[in-house]
Parts: C-alpha cells; sequence; structure tokens
C-alpha cells in the first residue's frame, strides 16, 4: 500500500471506466476471476430472504442463481433453452410479478454464443425499483456495451478474454443507485473479502483520506490489466468492436461453406468473440475436438452446462481475433471432418 501502488490502481480505474463507457466513481477491479466479481455484486446489493430474479439462457445465469441462493436470496429464474433470449416485455412481466431487488442478465453467454439485447432494460428496472446487474466477462470489448446510457446498475468483467491480460482480475462498477441499495443495509454481507464497504476504501472511492490494509491483491496482475486497458484506449474501443465484428463474420463464411451450421441463427444475436456450431450430424463431437487437438495443436471446446453436446465453440478474442487464425481454425475443422468417422446411423 504505497503511493505508487495508488497511482496505477487510479490508472485501472480510469481505465475500466472508459472501457465500461461509465463515470461512476465506484469502480474496481476485484481480486480474482470473473466469478469474484459476480459473487461481489450479489453479496453486496442483496440481503438473504430479498428476491432476485435471474434470466437463466445458460450456464453463467445458473451460476448466479446458485450464487444468490446460497446467500439466502429468494431466486426466481427466467429460463430459456441455450441460444434463446428474453424479450423486454418478458422481462417486465417476470419483474412485475416477482417484485426483485436485483436482475441478472448475461450480455455474452459464451456457452451458447448468444450476445443479449441490453437497450431498455435499465430502464425497467429503474421503473420498477429493481437494480440491473449484467454479465460481459465475454463480451466486453468484443461488443458495445455502454453502462450509464443503457442504465446498467452493476456490471462486470474478467481479464482474460477480449482485454488479453492474464486470468485473476475481474473490473466491476457499481453506480449511485447500487451504491445506496450496498451501503444501507441491514446486515453485512455474507463475504469478508468481498465486502465493499472495505474495497471501496481500499480502491480510494469511498472518499476518506487514507486507504487501509484489506488483502494482498495480486499486484502482477494489477500491472498487467492496466496495460491492457491502455492498450485497448490506445486503440478505441470502436476499433476493437469493429474487428471482433469483421472476424468473426469472416469466421462465419467459412464455417457455411464447409456445411456447418451456426447454432445462433440471427446474425445480430452472435457473440462476436464466441462462435457456436451445431455439432454436425453424424459426428461425435469429442473425436473432433480430440483430432484437432492432436493434429493441429489447437484447443476447441464443446459446450458448457446446459449447451452441452449441443454446441463446438470457437474463442476468437483480443489478441488472437485475427483472420489469420480463423483461416487456421477452419483449416483443422475441414481436416478433421474429412478424417473422423461419421456414423452410418
Amino acid at each position: 500500500m504505497h503511493p505508487e501502488m495508488y497511482e496505477i490502481m487510479n490508472d485501472i480505474k480510469r481505465g475500466i471506466q472508459y472501457i465500461f463507457q461509465t463515470e461512476n466513481n465506484m469502480t474496481i477491479a476485484m481480486s480474482g476471476s470473473g466469478h469474484a466479481a459476480m459473487e461481489c455484486a450479489v453479496f453486496n446489493t442483496v440481503e438473504p430472504g430479498e428476491s432476485v430474479l435471474v434470466g437463466v439462457n445458460g450456464i453463467w445465469g445458473e451460476r448466479v442463481a446458485e450464487i444468490a441462493e446460497r446467500m439466502g436470496a429468494n431466486v426466481h429464474r427466467m429460463v430459456k433453452a441455450p441460444g434463446g433470449y428474453f424479450s423486454n416485455k418478458e422481462i417486465e412481466q417476470a419483474v412485475e410479478k416477482h417484485k426483485p431487488v436485483l436482475f441478472f442478465l448475461t450480455h455474452g453467454e459464451s456457452s451458447a454464443g448468444l450476445c443479449h439485447p441490453v437497450d431498455g432494460i435499465g430502464d425497467i428496472c429503474r421503473k420498477h425499483n429493481c437494480l440491473f446487474l449484467v454479465d460481459t466477462v465475454a463480451s466486453l470489448g468484443a461488443a458495445p456495451i455502454f453502462m450509464d446510457k443503457q442504465n446498467i446498475d452493476i456490471l462486470y468483467t474478467g481479464s482474460q478474454k477480449a482485454l488479453n491480460a492474464p486470468p485473476g482480475t475481474a473490473p466491476i462498477s457499481f453506480n449511485d443507485r447500487a451504491c445506496h441499495k450496498m451501503f444501507n443495509r441491514k446486515t453485512k454481507p455474507v463475504s469478508y473479502l468481498f465486502d465493499m464497504t472495505y474495497l471501496s476504501n481500499y480502491w480510494g472511492c469511498d472518499g476518506q483520506p487514507a486507504r487501509l490494509y484489506h488483502h494482498t491483491g495480486p499486484v502482477s496482475g494489477f500491472f498487467a490489466l492496466r496495460e491492457s486497458l491502455a492498450i485497448v484506449a490506445e486503440k478505441g474501443l470502436e476499433e476493437s468492436w469493429k474487428k471482433h465484428k469483421e472476424v468473426a463474420a469472416y469466421l462465419y463464411r467459412g464455417l457455411e461453406d464447409l456445411g456447418l451450421k451456426l447454432f445462433i441463427p440471427d446474425r445480430d444475436l452472435r457473440l462476436p468473440s464466441v462462435t457456436t456450431i451445431a455439432i454436425p450430424e453424424g459426428y461425435n463431437w469429442r473425436e473432433l475436438l480430440a483430432y484437432i487437438m492432436k493434429h493441429h495443436q489447437m484447443e476447441m471446446t464443446g459446450g458448457l452446462g446446459p449447451s452441452m453436446g449441443m454446441v463446438m465453440r470457437i474463442g476468437l478474442m483480443g489478441y488472437n481475433c485475427e483472420k489469420t487464425n480463423a483461416d487456421m481454425a477452419l483449416r483443422a475443422l475441414a481436416d478433421a471432418l474429412k478424417n473422423c468417422k461419421k456414423s452410418k446411423a
């Protein structure tokens, strides 16, 4: 806890404000992966017995629902199959019915390859005195998000996706509505490590003259996060969004030329950083992925959580978001489709 480190942390805060497109003072980086930010958001804004509404259309909604249940919240799930999305009308009806203090939605559902529309949902939540929490771990830097303009109350991401930093830090920001809720609690948050009363001081967000020791942060991770944020700022968010969209479109064309079917039919709903392919008929997806790893030293993955057995996933994000990498992925897939046995059934 030295002035030099405070300067690094202040730079990180400004970088997060830029990538989130927010002016929120309560903006920090969690010591931990995206799950740390996920738990921090829920633990600080929800008290036992309070109603929470969770949009579940993949693994990340499932995780948040479980986290909220574990700390004693009354959890209500809106459920869609992987690849499905919620209309604003459906969301408002559920908010009116369950009267939650918090509504969670995943912007970039990487388990299904879906980029969920966000416009108008923040307005619905404000109308019904509900906080709007959004997960952008897989989408930030790859797809546009505007925290302040879209009235998002709490936003978080991870360091290791399109931001290109090593895993282990997780940017998160709370607006004034969220701060009012979490700093006027009747009970203490269930986690000491993730208690924003202490973390806000640790990051110099509480207006106090001195920052007190709370925990040992991942100093090397903070250095790397600062540099990754600087790189995005130098290139510009718009350029990052544009590049991810262009490379994804290039990959889509190549996949279709191979006769493969994209899992998300609507191009506008596809997550640029993670492309999902419907498992080709007659093939064992595990064999295809194992062949690609063995013969091309390239990792593609299957589904995750509810999308397991439904899709194969290709990640092209951050530094790896290049057409040359898309070409390598396409060649590997073509080779696997040619050499892996297709069932006769």
